[in-house]
């Protein structure tokens, strides 16, 4: 497992990167076509070699190797009854439905992290009204700080802030939702997606040295 002095910042960017677009939006053909023009899954770190590493690349090299454009709605198909709806989404993708007994969206976490982004003069530019505790999101915000340490490694605000992210408004809940996404999943696609998600958080705790905050989930 890498430590914050052998983390390679820039490959940790471009995960955080893809994670984010895959989570955040339906799948297009393009998409999948880039993953496979760009071989995604032969240049995903290791790592540590863990088994959600090994597991979700297993899961991706499947599908890819299969599809083919008439497979894209079924694959819209899954994202939606994962991610999206129009019925209750099977891995909710919002933070506050996991961390407030009422599951709501945009409840008191969601309030706690908009007030840290605005601290920490984060913000979005959505082509869509979303909440902010989004997973996508978080992949978001963690590709801009993994981008300034590329530029300034040794950057110790930087790194605390990424470390606050982590341990107080993102892992606390967000192991839950991928793994409601690896049981729920009906492709190979987004099964491999939500181990490579749940490797890359891990290893990003162990990178900054982060505990999540022990906290009572609702689902």
């Amino acid at each position: 497992m890498p430590s914050i002095n052998t983390f390679d910042f820039q490959a940790g960017q471009g995960i955080a990167r893809i994670l984010h677009n895959v989570l955040l939006s339906y799948p297009t053909g393009e998409l999948l076509n880039n993953f496979k023009q760009y071989e995604v899954v032969e240049t995903w770190p290791e790592f540590g070699q863990s088994q959600d590493n090994q597991t979700g690349k297993a899961a991706l090299s499947r599908y890819l190797s299969l599809y083919s454009d008439e497979q894209l709605d079924e694959l819209k198909l899954d994202y939606g009854q994962l991610f999206f709806g129009p019925e209750e989404p099977k891995a909710m993708p919002w933070g506050s439905v996991y961390l407030g007994e009422a599951q709501l969206l945009n409840d008191r976490s969601t309030l706690d992290l908009i007030a840290f982004y605005k601290q920490q003069g984060i913000e979005f530019e959505l082509e869509y009204n979303q909440p902010q505790d989004h997973i996508a999101l978080f992949f978001s915000v963690i590709d801009r700080l993994l981008g300034l340490l590329v530029e300034n490694p040794d950057d110790e605000s930087v790194r605390r802030t990424l470390s606050v992210l982590l341990q107080h408004h993102m892992l606390p809940w967000s192991h839950r939702c991928l793994e409601l996404a690896i049981e729920h999943s009906q492709t190979d696609f987004y099964s491999g997606i939500a181990h490579l998600a749940l490797d890359f958080q891990k290893v990003l705790a162990e990178v900054f040295q982060v505990i999540p905050m022990p906290v009572r989930l609702y689902r």
